[in-house]
């Protein structure tokens, strides 16, 4: 078992219109949300930017599935926008999100937001989410979480 990985990550939700951001301290403590980009030509570079500011490990993306675990048209999606990203510096691990939107709008439900009033934070929790679970996972099992995307090729388990 080999220790937890001490850095930054940033945490990301890809939507379809949206692209939500967390992040983590050094020390996986705890994720907490950043921004919610619009997804558009320059959401890869924006995230480049948010990144840049924290001195990132790594970006920790959302692998949407369906509850079966099989690839849904989200999965290529995220795909895409994960090989995008990692055409530049910062490694990139995808991990399996299902379920991460639903947790996010209880979790609004519960701070007493509606689902109209929490489309703008939504993806950002959604990310706080994802990263959580990741570095959760990380510490617990002392393994690296997911899979590393490949700007070159697919993507290797």
């Amino acid at each position: 078992m080999s220790e937890f990985r001490r850095g930054t990550r940033i945490g990301i939700d890809v939507g379809k219109a949206r692209v939500g951001v967390a992040k983590c301290d050094p020390d996986g403590m705890l994720a907490t949300p950043i921004e919610t980009v619009p997804r558009d030509e320059h959401a890869v570079a924006r995230v480049r930017e948010i990144a840049a500011d924290y001195s990132t490990l790594e970006y920790v993306i959302g692998l949407p599935m369906n509850l079966r675990g099989e690839e849904t048209p989200s999965t290529a999606d995220a795909r895409a926008f994960a090989e995008e990203l990692a055409r530049g510096d910062i490694p990139v691990r995808m991990v399996d999100e299902r379920l991460s939107t639903v947790t996010a709008h209880s979790a609004l439900r519960a701070s007493g937001r509606n689902q109209k009033n929490s489309r703008g934070i939504v993806d950002q929790v959604a990310a706080v989410v994802i990263l959580q679970q990741a570095i959760d996972t990380e510490k617990r099992s002392g393994t690296t979480p997911g899979f590393l995307i490949s700007s070159e090729s697919e993507p290797a388990s």
